[in-house]
């Protein structure tokens, strides 16, 4: 296995009006990707939002859901999510800013 780097392993923001109200408790939603461990998730936050300290990880993985087309049934990718909570005296994720 490749060593990942901290951009292979948070994919993207995830945007619910559940992941908004959490913001206000600095808790922040990522997909990530599903080999990543808490403390790979950890290190690339604080690389890619300079001035944020991560105070803990939780993460949950999804499994795929079947899909039928016609007769043929398949599935969709596995995924993982990832809950940053960030610590008191953290800068915000300017990612979020104006949504």
């Amino acid at each position: 296995m490749a060593a990942m780097e901290y951009y292979d392993i948070i994919l993207k923001p995830v945007v619910s009006e559940a992941s908004m109200t959490a913001m206000a408790e600095n808790k922040y939603t990522f997909l990530v990707a599903p080999e990543a461990t808490k403390t790979q998730v950890k290190e690339a936050v604080e690389k890619m939002f300079p001035g944020t300290k991560v105070e803990s990880v939780n993460t949950m993985n999804r499994p795929g859901k079947q899909k039928r087309r016609g007769m043929v049934f398949g599935k969709t990718a596995k995924t993982k999510k990832a809950i940053v909570t960030l610590t008191k005296d953290s800068e915000a994720i300017q990612i979020y800013q104006g949504l």
